[in-house]
């Protein structure tokens, strides 16, 4: 497992890894150097076929406050093409957890920032804890939520994006959970029993269903019924149904028996 200074990587017996921002002093806020440990742990995610499921957290207080200032003072003091390639940095972050082939989970409790709310729009799902703080806060120092935006506008929407993106204001977990950032939200102290929650009901479905059915909505996109999309989904449902895993699913249902990947370790 490769070493990491400001991320974790944590993968236990059932298959789940867990990748955690390892900030706090920081408040979590992410650094060109960052970005590349978290580019790495994706690429080692992304490569191991024996997972199911990656949750995305932050350790201590915040889950991010967004850009490292002092990394952004540094970024200001360089030319063009060097920021550009910062730039692609991030978007490579960000394309990657969207394009991830196992379901994500992205958990928020403090404050989500800036570049924070990319993290959690190119999560399948985020949940979080009501008194959670969230803010599209670029435009407050001079900048645009550039990179993280075609993401954002994805999760909450094109019209909820002018208005955060242009006001910066900040809003509560509540109010993300409205906006469809956050599938749900809980009291503070109720966050960490919930991820329990929601590690038991992703770890009851086929990994192998769950990653075709990640490529499948990629594909379905936003559902405009087209002949090659036609297409597409009669030949997803017939690969499924032939597969092991459709096949073992299909068989423990009419048995009335939990399939095989439901056994060992809970």
């Amino acid at each position: 497992m490769t070493a990491f200074n400001s991320i974790e990587l944590d993968i236990d017996p059932r298959g789940i890894a867990t990748l955690w921002l390892n900030r706090p002093d920081k408040n979590n806020a992410f650094d060109a150097g960052m970005i590349r440990e978290l580019i790495l742990a994706l690429d080692a995610v992304q490569s191991d076929r024996n997972l199911r499921f990656l949750i995305l957290r932050g350790r201590g207080r915040h889950f991010s406050a967004g850009a490292d200032l002092a990394w952004m003072q540094q970024c200001a003091e360089l030319d063009y093409t060097t920021n550009l390639d910062d730039a692609r940095e991030l978007g490579e972050l960000m394309h990657n957890l969207y394009q991830l082939k196992i379901p994500t989970l992205a958990v928020v409790q403090g404050a989500a920032f800036g570049g924070a709310l990319g993290l959690i729009a190119c999560c399948d799902m985020a949940i979080g804890a009501e008194n959670a703080q969230f803010s599209l806060s670029e435009v407050r120092i001079g900048l645009v939520p550039a990179v993280i935006s075609p993401f954002v506008v994805q999760a909450i929407g094109e019209r909820a994006a002018r208005r955060y993106a242009l006001t910066a204001e900040r809003f509560d977990g509540q109010c993300a959970r409205r906006l469809g950032l956050l599938a749900e939200c809980y009291p503070a102290d109720a966050l960490d029993a919930a991820v329990d929650q929601w590690v038991e009901t992703l770890w009851l479905n086929s990994p192998q269903a769950m990653q075709a059915c990640k490529d499948l909505l990629r594909e379905v996109g936003s559902g405009d019924l087209t002949p090659a999309l036609r297409r597409y989904t009669e030949t997803a449902i017939a690969r499924i149904r032939v597969s092991p895993e459709g096949q073992e699913g299909l068989r423990a249902f009419l048995d009335k028996r939990k399939p095989a990947w439901q056994e060992g370790t809970r």
